[in-house]
């Protein structure tokens, strides 16, 4: 039932010798296609083995989901948003998701605006502390470590560690915060982020609580998790056992860490701006906003985006066509948007060819909404959304404590 956790391994060898934390996840998306309960699974490989190159691809062989056992640190696939292009309104496939915690929320963002049906979607979360952008990655690994990238087969980011692991089972390990200070290390929305188990999903699996075992500690989160538990503890897919009272503590006394170094780091991020004047303020963001080059890089990345006619596409007459930069408008509607929705997932930034704070500034405001309205995107399906269930009153009193 919801609520109930378990300390989980696959009952297949194959999948456990490939996989690192007990191949759960694995075993349960071949269970789930084997047994047709989905029509496909949604999961995140290797394109070509090359782990700094993770793709999202879509699975209805079960013997191919192996193809996706193990982490891939080094990739932030857009997962929702594949989902609801590959979807495209066919609300009645039905498919198993493996989601990070901003995948889950931003899918959840969709399904209140009707763009996806959850009855139709089982989502196996992931615990997530962030993933490291590729490119700098792999710069990190040279100049860092000393390695040469191609020869790490597995990343660690575990108690304000990163660990490599080597071909050759050479371990190398670097302090995670005075990388980061370097400019190297996760993601720059990754390091704000304070949702780290993926409570919103179905079941939520990682390796906190596990005591360094072979293991996946799973919370079963919702009565559809439940079902599938037990349905595949009863047909042998995968052996589970009780976590006891030291594991439970241990897995929550890691994440309120992870909560608490992120929201320093959320602090660390907004206090410059908040120091800043009105004028200051401005002056700032208008400079920022000089150097778009209306790419529509943003807007195409977000998940939650999902307007058949778009009002800034140019022949909408909101901004004219062709202007670099763009008329103020353009960035400015683009953020206020999305903002009461923003799951911190950073699609925007990464896409953002002109490498300008969009994560932050919209974060930011989405951070004074939810203060404002009580509500945290993505952890509730019948969650209200704020700006479309507003009195005239509420939206006045947002406008007016909002600053950017």
């Amino acid at each position: 039932m919801k609520g109930d956790t378990y300390l989980a391994r696959s009952s297949d060898d194959e999948i456990s010798k490939r996989a690192e934390c007990g191949g759960v996840v694995t075993s349960l998306l071949k269970f789930v296609l084997e047994n047709k309960m989905v029509d496909a699974v949604l999961a995140v490989k290797a394109r070509d083995g090359n782990r700094y190159d993770g793709i999202p691809v879509l699975i209805t062989d079960p013997e191919a989901v192996i193809e996706t056992a193990g982490s891939l640190h080094c990739a932030s696939p857009n997962i929702a948003r594949f989902l609801k292009e590959y979807l495209n309104g066919a609300f009645d496939t039905k498919i198993a998701v493996v989601c990070k915690p901003c995948d889950a929320r931003a899918i959840i963002e969709l399904a209140k605006r009707t763009q996806i049906k959850m009855d139709n979607l089982i989502l196996i979360g992931l615990n997530c502390t962030g993933t490291l952008p590729s490119a700098t990655a792999k710069q990190m690994f040279r100049e860092e470590f000393g390695v040469n990238p191609a020869d790490i087969i597995r990343e660690d980011l575990e108690e304000g560690k990163l660990t490599i692991t080597l071909e050759d089972g050479t371990e190398k390990q670097k302090d995670l915060d005075e990388l980061e200070q370097k400019g190297y290390g996760r993601r720059e929305n990754c390091r704000r982020c304070d949702i780290n188990i993926p409570i919103m999903a179905d079941i939520a699996c990682g390796k906190w609580g596990t005591a360094g075992k072979k293991a996946t500690f799973i919370e079963v989160c919702s009565e559809k998790g439940s079902d599938l538990i037990g349905k595949a503890i009863e047909a042998g897919y995968i052996k589970v056992e009780k976590p006891d009272s030291g594991a439970i503590e241990s897995r929550k006394k890691r994440n309120e860490e992870e909560i608490l170094l992120a929201r320093k780091w959320q602090e660390k991020d907004f206090a410059s701006l908040r120091e800043m004047s009105t004028e200051e303020k401005s002056s700032y963001w208008l400079g920022e906003f000089s150097r778009c080059i209306k790419c529509y890089g943003c807007r195409d990345a977000c998940p939650i985006c999902y307007c058949k006619d778009c009002i800034l596409e140019a022949d909408r007459g909101v901004v004219a066509p062709g202007e670099i930069p763009p008329d103020i408008m353009f960035p400015m509607i683009r953020s206020v948007h999305v903002m009461d929705s923003c799951v911190n997932c950073g699609q925007c930034q990464d896409a953002c060819s002109m490498d300008l704070p969009l994560a932050l500034l919209i974060f930011m405001l989405n951070r004074e909404l939810a203060d404002i309205f009580k509500n945290e995107p993505g952890m509730d399906v019948n969650a209200p959304i704020p700006l479309k269930s507003v009195t005239d009153e509420e939206l006045a009193m947002a406008g007016a404590d909002i600053q950017f």
